[in-house]
């Protein structure tokens, strides 16, 4: 059985996770703000960035969720466009790094490519791409494509598409500009290499149109937790966003991914590791639970548990009590789909609802409260005082689980204003939370090599023609 190797340095960072479509933001309380306007973005960004967040991360949504073929109308929902906000943040912001969520399915790798790489230039070298991959049909029928993605050949186009589009940011040699006025010339020639492919996922014939920023190229996220997925992320990713927050499952998944960097010829800690998490904090333990139960209330209302459990079976359920037992009768559908998002689809309805009419009863519960239970993300969060979390991340910190978290904040725009001045300052008494910016780029906050292409040393442009010509 292979164990837990520790490949942290000591410390916990952190990132925001800006979703933008979910129901555990509560959109209903009185200090909640806009979940589209700017200022909301504005706020999150800066607060985070006082608190020496290394990143702020916004998800996708390519297709409004649906329930029952009609608009989910239930919880926070719409999304300004990812690099759209990410840009007038950078103008705002001075360090923190913007993570945009891009889809490899729906998307161009030479155009994605050029818009990645104007927001690493623009942003000094802070921009990071969050690769999803999406193969069903209904969210394809916005883009005219149905399903024509085979779902076991999701990967195989994602990492077409991540390859071509490293070698479009590497086009460009280092020095390829004028280091002064007194050069003849502004670009240097033989310093841009084209880059061509030809195979089944793309046809690619491109000269890129920018040079390198501070970073070289944006930072790449993931998100994959299949075996596929993690073997997906080794070969290509420097951060896993991952579900794995409670500690023992933590180093399970950090030894598995450790495993898995050095069998595709990576550096043990080549590849970072942020897990989501929820945090629910108080002065003390007492007033954190009963903050927790109020927010649990807050975000599965009876109208969101019935809702949640009429995906999964398929039919209306209005005739059943929330605060009553779960439906013994069997969805009508075997097969979910995935008009609620792309976490459901998949799923055996049949066979998942008798799991979970036992877990449910076996605990006692009702169906708004077994909802409230299933869908906290990665688990019950953490929960507690200011002391007690900072203490329980010490330990991540000093097992080197984690190499940090990505917090989704319950309430926007202040869901992380106790974490900033009450959380963060405690970490940093307890050593394990920087006090400054280690650099100006976000691959140097996180702790991250230069990109592999780069870590023997300057290409030069014949060198780079055979190495990053990727037909």
């Amino acid at each position: 059985m292979t164990t837990h190797r520790p490949t942290g340095n000591g410390r916990i960072q952190f990132g925001v996770f800006f979703q933008g479509v979910n129901h555990t933001t509560v959109w209903k309380a009185p200090d909640s703000g806009s979940q589209t306007d700017f200022e909301s973005f504005r706020r999150v960004a800066q607060t985070a960035e006082r608190g020496l967040f290394s990143a702020f991360f916004l998800g996708e949504g390519l297709r409004l969720r649906e329930h029952l073929g009609r608009i989910h109308d239930l919880d926070v929902v719409g999304r300004p466009d990812a690099q759209t906000a990410l840009a007038a943040l950078a103008a705002v912001t001075t360090n923190i790094g913007l993570v945009a969520t891009q889809n490899t399915t729906y998307n161009d790798p030479a155009d994605l490519a050029h818009r990645l790489a104007s927001l690493d230039l623009l942003s000094g070298g802070r921009a990071a791409w969050n690769i999803v991959t999406t193969d069903n049909a209904w969210t394809g029928a916005n883009f005219r494509r149905g399903g024509f993605l085979k779902h076991e050949d999701r990967y195989v186009r994602a990492e077409a598409f991540v390859q071509t589009a490293k070698a479009i940011w590497d086009s460009w040699a280092d020095g390829a500009i004028a280091g002064s006025r007194s050069d003849g010339r502004w670009l240097r020639q033989g310093s841009i290499t084209p880059v061509r492919r030809n195979d089944a996922s793309f046809d690619v014939d491109i000269t890129g149109r920018l040079p390198r920023s501070a970073q070289h190229h944006p930072v790449l996220f993931q998100a994959g937790d299949s075996p596929d997925g993690r073997d997906f992320a080794v070969r290509n990713a420097d951060v896993i966003f991952s579900r794995h927050a409670e500690l023992e499952d933590a180093k399970v998944f950090r030894a598995d991914i450790v495993a898995r960097t050095l069998k595709a010829g990576r550096p043990a800690d080549d590849v970072k590791i942020f897990p989501g998490q929820e945090f629910i904090l108080a002065a003390t333990e007492k007033e954190a639970a009963e903050k927790e139960h109020w927010v649990r209330e807050q975000q599965v209302g009876p109208e969101t548990a019935i809702a949640y459990l009429e995906q999964f079976w398929g039919r209306t359920l209005d005739g059943y009590d929330p605060d009553g037992p779960l439906p013994e009768i069997d969805p009508v559908v075997d097969v979910t789909n995935p008009t609620r998002g792309n976490a459901f689809h998949g799923k055996s309805a049949i066979e998942l609802a008798g799991q979970w009419r036992d877990e449910a009863r076996g605990k006692g519960q009702s169906i708004r409260q077994f909802v409230a239970a299933r869908s906290r993300l990665n688990g019950r969060g953490l929960v507690g005082s200011y002391d007690g979390v900072a203490d329980l991340l010490a330990e991540y910190a000093r097992t080197g689980a984690v190499d940090g978290f990505n917090i989704t904040p319950w309430l926007v725009p202040g869901g992380l204003d106790d974490i900033v001045n009450e959380l963060v300052p405690r970490l940093q008494d307890r050593g394990v939370y920087r006090t400054e910016y280690e650099g100006t780029t976000l691959r140097e906050n996180l702790g991250l090599r230069v990109p592999s292409s780069h870590r023997r040393g300057t290409l030069s442009a014949a060198g780079r023609q055979e190495s990053e010509n990727v037909a």
